[in-house]
C-alpha cells in the first residue's frame, strides 16, 4: 500500500492508519527532495499498512519566494498541528545562522512542537540539526563544534539491544553531514539509549522513552544515492563564488578510488581557473552514476521497526503489516515499488 501525501491535517484517529506528521524544516533548495526521501524511504516499509503523511514547516524558517509557494501549496500550517492526531512526528533540521541554537528565529517554535510531540505521539523522530536542538531543550546537552565537517559514509555497528536496530547487521553503514557533534557519556548520563555509534562518526542513533519515544539521529538513513555527491557539489558552487574560502573536501568513505581520482582532477581544474570557472565544469551526470547507496538496508531496518512500534501502540496486528524483511546479515528483501504522492 503506498505511502499517501494528506493536504489536511488530522482531525480524528483512523484505527487501522499510521498518521505522521513531517515538519520539514530544510532550506528551499532541499524541500522537495527531503519531502521525496521520507516518502520512499516510509513507502519500502509500509507493506500492507495504511500510512499518511502531512507536511508541516516552522513559519520562522527563512523562505525565498519559491519555498513559500512550495509550503503554501503542500502544507498544513503549523497552527494545526496542535489541533490534530498524529501518531507519530518527523522533524528535520535546517542550516543553522546563528552559533547557540537557542538564538535561532524558530527556536520558540521548536520548543513547543517538541512538549507537543512529547505529550502527543506515540513516537517522534529528530533529523541531524533537530536532534542537537531538541536534546538542547530538553536535557540542556550542547552541541560540540567538530574541528572539520563530517562528512561521508561511515561503518556503525549495534550499540544495545534495542528493538529499533533489531535485525540490523553488525556492521551497517550510515551518511553523516554534520558540522557538529554530541557527546556519549552526557547522553548516557542523561538516560539516553544508544543504539548505533561509530568510531570514526560517534554517536550515530539514540532514544530515549519520554511520554513518547523520542529516537535521534544525527545520520541520514534516508539519503538518496547521489545527495552526498549533491552537497558535495554544492560546497564546490560556493567556493567558486567565493562564499568559502577553501576547496570542500571529498565526502569519505562514499567514492570508489577511480571516482576519487575523476574528482581530483575536477578539482585540480578548478582551482587553476578559479575566476572562470563555473558548476558546468563539474561532472555531476557522469559521477551519478558511479555512486551507489549502501545504507538503504540499515535505514529501512529502523524505521521498518519504528513502523512497528507505532502499530504496536495503535494495535494494529503486525503479523500482516510488513512485507519487508531485516535479515540477519543485513540483506532487505521488499517489494520494489515508488512512492506516490497523492493529495487527498
Amino acid at each position: 500500500m503506498p505511502v499517501y501525501l494528506n493536504h489536511n491535517p488530522p482531525v480524528g484517529s483512523e484505527e487501522n492508519c499510521i498518521h505522521i506528521g513531517l515538519i520539514n524544516n530544510m532550506p528551499d533548495g532541499a524541500l522537495e527532495a527531503t519531502e521525496r526521501q521520507f516518502l520512499k524511504l516510509l513507502d519500502s516499509v509500509a507493506g500492507r499498512v495504511d500510512v499518511r503523511l502531512s507536511l508541516y514547516a516552522l513559519p520562522e524558517v527563512p523562505r525565498t519566494d519559491v519555498g513559500r509557494h512550495r509550503i503554501k501549496r503542500l502544507y498544513s500550517s503549523i497552527g494545526n498541528l496542535w489541533d490534530s492526531e498524529l501518531d507519530a512526528l518527523i522533524v528535520t533540521g535546517t542550516e543553522p545562522r546563528t552559533p547557540n541554537l537557542k538564538d535561532e528565529p524558530y527556536w520558540d517554535t521548536f520548543a513547543r512542537v517538541t512538549d507537543w510531540a512529547e505529550q502527543n505521539t506515540h513516537s517522534t523522530v529528530w533529523s541531524c540539526l533537530a536532534a542537537h536542538a531538541a536534546i538542547l531543550y530538553t536535557d540542556g546537552i550542547s552541541r560540540r563544534r567538530l574541528h572539520d565537517k563530517l562528512f561521508g559514509v561511515f561503518e556503525c555497528a549495534p550499540a544495545s539491544d534495542n528493538s529499533l536496530t533489531a535485525g540490523a547487521s553488525s556492521r551497517l553503514s550510515m551518511p553523516h553531514s554534520r558540522w557538529n557533534d554530541v557527546a556519549e557519556n552526557e547522553l548516557t548520563a542523561c538516560g539516553y539509549d544508544i543504539l548505533t555509534r561509530s568510531d570514526d562518526a560517534g554517536v550515530d542513533v539514540f532514544a530515549r522513552q519520554r511520554n513518547s519515544l523520542f529516537v535521534y539521529f544525527q545520520g541520514h538513513p534516508e539519503y538518496e544515492a547521489n545527495t552526498l555527491l549533491l552537497e558535495y557539489r554544492r560546497e564546490v558552487g560556493r567556493y567558486l563564488k567565493r562564499e568559502r574560502n577553501t576547496y570542500p573536501s571529498m565526502p569519505s568513505g562514499y567514492f570508489d578510488c577511480d571516482t576519487a581520482d575523476a574528482l581530483t582532477a575536477v578539482q585540480d581544474r578548478l582551482l587553476s581557473k578559479r575566476g572562470d570557472a563555473s558548476l558546468a565544469d563539474f561532472p555531476t551526470a557522469s559521477m551519478e552514476t558511479k555512486v551507489a547507496n549502501t545504507w538503504r538496508s540499515v535505514g529501512a531496518c529502523i524505521y521498518s521497526n519504528w513502523l512497528a512500534y507505532l502499530c504496536a501502540q495503535k494495535g494494529i496486528a503486525p503479523e500482516i503489516t510488513f512485507e519487508l524483511v531485516c535479515a540477519p546479515e543485513g540483506l532487505v528483501q521488499s517489494r520494489r515499488r515508488s512512492a506516490s504522492l497523492v493529495r487527498e
